[in-house]
């Protein structure tokens, strides 16, 4: 699933947009029979943002689109395309330059999730302290894995950031948030924020533990481990050698 570092990447290559009337199609038939298109064409975008993993495009006539790609969707932007292979959900186009939503899976006009969303941790508005009360007040009794990716609290961290951003803490996402201090949550924060804030200029660093079951870890040597977690059961990946906490049996 894309992460906030993602969506912010996208925000950045759609900014040649802004300010223009935009002229907008929905070659998919999924993609018409949520309306979008209709509703946006011949609009001008007045600004593109990322709020932790949804992409909110502002139109003038107080016109809001959302766009959360979940674990199939993707934006592609580049010049108008003369054969384009497939069918995008929504296509935005602004003389020769042409912005594509593909595979939805939420493309909608109404974005009242938005608003009971957590800070999102790579605004520049965004302090960690802030944060880690955030997490104090709304995961009492909850894993620190679980917690870091509940977007009501943090905006932005998937299960791949949470895995890395833990290891480098050195702390399980099999704690409890209460066994946690709050300088190990502000220290885990601020790298988190730093290094996805990296990546939406640049590649992200390399793996630590996602994706890596089995193989040795590289600060200890000990086999990564995974497993799913909380009611989603989203896959966290790390190491009972040197990341403090319980370490349950690995699938």
């Amino acid at each position: 699933m894309p992460e906030g570092d993602s969506l912010h990447r996208i925000a950045a290559r759609l900014q040649p947009l802004v300010g223009h009337v935009v002229s907008a199609s929905s070659p998919n038939p999924r993609g018409r029979v949520t309306g979008v298109a209709a509703a946006i064409d011949g609009r001008r975008l007045e600004s593109v943002e990322a709020v932790g993993k949804h992409l909110i495009l502002r139109f003038d006539g107080r016109v809001l689109l959302r766009s959360h790609l979940r674990m199939t969707g993707r934006w592609t932007i580049g010049p108008a395309a003369q054969t384009r292979r497939g069918s995008p959900w929504l296509v935005l186009r602004v003389g020769a330059v042409e912005a594509a939503q593909w595979n939805g899976p939420v493309l909608t006009l109404e974005a009242r999730v938005v608003r009971t969303l957590g800070s999102d941790l790579l605004a520049d508005a965004t302090e960690p302290v802030a944060l880690v009360a955030r997490l104090r007040r709304g995961s009492s009794g909850r894993l620190l894995g679980e917690a870091l990716q509940d977007q009501r609290l943090v905006a932005g961290i998937g299960n791949m950031w949470m895995s890395e951003t833990l290891w480098q803490a050195g702390l399980s996402p099999w704690l409890s948030v209460e066994s946690v201090d709050d300088g190990e949550l502000v220290a885990a924060l601020t790298w988190a924020r730093d290094s996805m804030r990296a990546a939406v200029v640049d590649a992200r660093p390399q793996r630590a533990v996602y994706r890596r079951t089995g193989r040795p870890c590289s600060r200890c040597g000990e086999a990564i481990r995974a497993r799913g977690q909380g009611d989603e059961n989203r896959t966290a990946y790390w190491c009972p050698g040197c990341q403090r906490g319980p370490s349950p049996v690995a699938r």
